[in-house]
């Protein structure tokens, strides 16, 4: 198995310019290369002009938030986002989430577990996690390994890292109820927390970029209390 020897570059935006700089420090220590900015603006324009392999953003901040930049970078690109989040702010969480985050990180921030958390998403993100993975297919829904690609009925769509790997483990489980439990660990790397909806919103973005199956119902089915079944979808036409 190769080894990923250059340094993940990553884009780390907050205002609170004391904390960036800490975080950057402890985060090149663990072998990141960090670019800092501190406002929306900024932020935009370095993750337009440079080559980033995940961004941190802080959710609060004065002007436009991090989820406005969130939601413009989702315009026009993929690239694994994590979210800084006050322990207060569980609106902001979810609907980071909607808007595409891979994760969030509550604030006061633990800097190991921010480390530990790109480390997460970035294993995700890299083609070098498909190393193992088959293309799969259920009904009109092909999932292509060598280019992490997805289609349905032959018509492409874009998938973020976090919602590739769940819907690579609901094909490889079709017919079968994978708990939130088992999706936490297997997607976002962690334990799932007892008021957690990561995964109720990962799975609510997958179903409406996957659209209603031939019969008109979504493909994924809810399990009251139990998890989430992708079903047979039959063979595509």
């Amino acid at each position: 198995m190769l080894v990923r020897m250059s340094r993940n570059r990553i884009l780390l935006v907050d205002d609170d310019e004391e904390l960036a700089y800490l975080l950057r420090d402890f985060l090149t220590r663990e072998g990141f290369d960090v670019v800092l900015a501190f406002n929306a603006d900024d932020a935009l324009a370095l993750v337009r002009d440079g080559s980033y392999d995940a961004a941190v953003f802080d959710v609060m901040m004065p002007g436009r938030s991090g989820l406005d930049i969130l939601r413009e970078l989702r315009r026009e690109s993929v690239l694994p986002v994590l979210l800084l989040t006050a322990l207060t702010e569980d609106i902001d969480r979810i609907l980071g989430l909607e808007l595409g985050a891979d994760d969030y990180i509550p604030k006061p921030c633990n800097p190991r577990e921010l480390a530990a958390r790109l480390r997460a998403v970035l294993r995700r993100s890299h083609t070098e996690s498909t190393e193992a993975l088959t293309d799969l297919h259920n009904g009109p829904i092909y999932l292509r390994a060598s280019s992490r690609s997805v289609s349905i009925n032959g018509k492409s769509i874009v998938l973020t890292a976090t919602e590739f790997d769940l819907l690579v483990l609901l094909l490889r489980e079709t017919g079968r109820v994978v708990s939130k439990e088992r999706i936490s660990q297997a997607v976002l790397g962690r334990a799932r927390g007892p008021f957690d909806r990561s995964i109720d919103v990962h799975v609510s973005n997958l179903r409406r970029k996957l659209g209603d199956a031939p019969d008109g119902a979504s493909p994924i089915t809810t399990i009251h209390r139990s998890g989430y079944l992708l079903r047979h979808l039959g063979d595509s036409a």
